[in-house]
């Protein structure tokens, strides 16, 4: 299987003035296309699990062979999650969560607000690069965890439900480093309808 970049679902300034056009296409063009890349090189050196999904991969990274594990680890990783980082983003976005999400982040949470704070208090803390993710677990549970790096959830048995990319190469362009600004704006961009839609679907999955 050789993995492609997949197209965004809106143009790269459908998400101004909260993400700057620029800023997602060298995002999108260069850095995601890099994991692709990267990551298809790697298992061109085993072709017996090239045909297995990201997501076999990632969950089973402790089964990749050695001498390719860390690429994939990196790059599937970085390719995944940015796979599913366009996802929940789009147009005439923001505001509160809606649909089965929303109960489901009132029972886990308390209210949306509490989870808000929560989520954002996450990912301003994260050291260095990584992501804060909001990940269902085996027993249909919400979970809020961080990862560094381009470390999956799948790598933890998790699946993601809502994610924020907290590498400077998201937001340095117009944030530069400030990460809690480029965290209020990115909660403005975040599509509550598809989040609700991909919760909808592992919920059914299950």
């Amino acid at each position: 299987m050789k993995y492609e970049l997949p197209k965004l679902p809106y143009a790269y300034d459908a998400l101004e003035p909260y993400i700057d056009a620029k800023t997602m296409e060298i995002h999108h063009t260069k850095h995601h296309q890099t994991y692709v890349n990267k990551l298809n090189e790697a298992l061109e050196k085993h072709p017996e699990i090239a045909d297995h999904s990201l997501e076999k991969l990632l969950r089973e990274i402790d089964s990749v062979p050695p001498d390719i594990r860390t690429a994939v680890r990196n790059h599937g990783g970085g390719n995944a999650n940015h796979a599913f980082f366009w996802t929940i983003m789009g147009l005439n976005a923001g505001g509160e969560a809606a649909g089965k999400v929303a109960d489901a982040i009132r029972e886990s949470f308390g209210d949306f607000a509490k989870f808000k704070d929560e989520f954002t208090k996450a990912a301003a803390g994260v050291f260095g690069s990584g992501w804060t993710w909001l990940t269902l677990d085996g027993e249909n549970k919400l979970k809020l965890i961080t990862t560094p790096n381009q470390d999956s959830p799948l790598m933890q048995n998790l699946k993601p439900v809502l994610g924020i990319d907290l590498w400077e190469h998201a937001y340095y362009l117009k944030h530069t480093s400030d990460r809690p600004g480029y965290i209020a704006d990115w909660w403005n961009v975040v599509d509550w309808k598809a989040v609700d839609a991909g919760y909808q679907n592992l919920i059914a999955a299950k």
